[in-house]
């Protein structure tokens, strides 16, 4: 017979992937474009919804063509997506009415802040796992049913669609005929219940959004649709969507309670497998749906830290310090230590377990002998410090320490911060072969759903290590750095 694979689509913060994997889960072609960052104001982050779908189509057609194979070998597409992310568009015209509003958006902190102090915090977190924020859809919805002129009586007529970007991808995916999200980006939206497991009235009540809005739900290991033969010249099932966290999650095969990974990304996003039962956090991280396969949901604590990856990325557009990203690691391991230079990347506020939407960037500990190499290693580190307060809270959520962590994502090739995570969190790092373990997730869900692949004890086969980073640090050192650390915070 011959050879089938699984398309996955990476929609990301910064790029759009699609990349090809056969049955031993290898890649086996992959393409990947940037779009633009759209910032219009200070605090305010947008894309552009149809340079999200051209360069998502155009890297999906790339991947194929480099292969060498017609899209009748795609056996199905997986979807894993930027979640949060908020767009809205006329179902009659297919256009969108206003930029996607990116999960790293700002603009509604101040209505975030008053439901909190009229008393809605408790209620919305028990409801929906979430801490009410900006970086939840729910309040981003409701900016622009309230800026854009007529939107909202539209939306009320049930004229509009709400969706995250996998609701995007499939809408158009499907030529405009298929309105649909998977339970993992629901759950993200500060609208969806993670005990009835359906949109909830009164947070649509609270936030004033209409339920013709939204998508139907489904589970993240099913048929959705297939895609429509004008674009990709075959009618291939959309089988497995997922949010890229979890996808993540799921990549890694952190399917046993208590198993935890942590996604190097833009941000960083940690997440501990909890079971099939909720735990709700008392230390200020997330509860939030891992996945839902044949109707046996699992759940999950995540704890997001909003810049990491993106830190270096500023470093090389902004200070002009790097030429490219991967300089970074060679420019940091040119000085031995920091230099008392602490690096607080808080472009964004600062999420778990601060959650504080007002704290400001600092550099802190600057002095005459400050080095740009100092300030690149302080950078890295950062990355390191603001997931070490995300896991040892997330230890007192689960009462036990976390002995091993898997790693993925692109920061995760950083050999210089692997170690020194491992060295400050005195716990194992493990970096698997293949760091798209994004991608792989939504893979694995689309293949589990055609019988592509059998089950997950076939999946368990295929996960293998590169490198396991072991704490090498003084106990002493490693508290004078916290301690530095933990002073900086406070000053930001």
């Amino acid at each position: 017979m011959k050879e089938k694979y699984i398309l996955s689509l990476d929609q990301g913060t910064t790029s759009s992937r699609a990349i090809i994997f056969n049955h031993n889960g290898d890649i086996c072609s992959m393409a990947q474009k940037e779009f633009e960052q759209i910032f219009p104001q200070p605090g305010w982050v947008e894309h552009d919804p149809v340079e999200i779908w051209s360069t998502q189509l155009s890297v999906a057609s790339e991947a194929v063509a480099k292969l060498g194979i017609h899209t009748d070998d795609i056996a199905g597409i997986g979807i894993a997506n930027q979640r949060e992310t908020t767009i809205i568009w006329s179902r009659k015209t297919g256009k969108p009415i206003y930029n996607a509003i990116v999960w790293q958006d700002h603009r509604t902190a101040d209505y975030c802040k008053q439901l909190i102090k009229i008393g809605y915090g408790l209620a919305v977190k028990q409801k929906t796992g979430l801490e009410i924020d900006a970086y939840f859809s729910a309040t981003k919805i409701n900016w622009i049913l309230d800026n854009v002129e007529g939107a909202r009586e539209k939306a009320e007529n049930g004229e509009l669609a709400f969706g995250t970007v996998d609701s995007w991808l499939i809408w158009n995916l499907t030529d405009k005929k298929e309105h649909l999200t998977d339970i993992t980006n629901a759950s993200r939206t500060m609208l969806f219940n993670i005990h009835t497991h359906d949109w909830d009235d009164e947070l649509l009540k609270l936030f004033n959004i209409p339920r013709l809005l939204l998508p139907k739900v489904k589970s993240n290991s099913t048929i959705y649709a297939r895609t429509s033969r004008k674009l990709l010249s075959s009618r291939i099932p959309i089988c497995g969507v997922i949010g890229d966290q979890q996808a993540a999650m799921f990549g890694q095969l952190c399917i046993k309670k208590g198993m935890v990974k942590n996604t190097f990304g833009t941000g960083c996003f940690i997440m501990v497998n909890t079971g099939n039962k909720p735990i709700e956090s008392k230390n200020r991280l997330i509860t939030t749906i891992a996945w839902d396969i044949n109707g046996q949901k699992d759940y999950a604590l995540e704890g997001s830290v909003f810049v990491a990856g993106a830190v270096v990325q500023w470093l090389r557009d902004k200070l002009n310090i790097i030429r490219t990203s991967r300089q970074v690691e060679n420019l940091a391991n040119s000085v031995g230590e920091n230099g008392g230079v602490y690096f607080v990347p808080a472009f964004t506020g600062l999420g778990a377990p601060y959650w504080n939407q007002n704290a400001k960037g600092i550099i802190y500990g600057l002095s005459r002998g400050t080095t740009k190499a100092h300030i690149a290693r302080a950078a890295l580190e950062s990355i390191a410090y603001q997931c070490y307060d995300v896991i040892k809270a997330m230890e007192k959520d689960i009462g036990s320490k976390v002995n091993y962590l898997r790693a993925d994502g692109g920061a995760s090739a950083n050999s210089l911060l692997m170690q020194f995570q491992s060295d400050i969190l005195g716990t194992t790092v493990e970096r698997p072969q293949i760091l798209e373990t994004t991608a792989l997730g939504a893979a694995y869900m689309a293949g589990l759903a055609i019988g592509f692949w059998n089950n997950i004890d076939e999946l368990k086969r295929q996960w293998s290590i590169d490198r396991a980073f072991i704490p090498k640090m003084k106990n002493k050192d490693v508290n004078m750095l916290i301690q530095g650390w933990h002073n900086a915070i406070s000053k930001a």
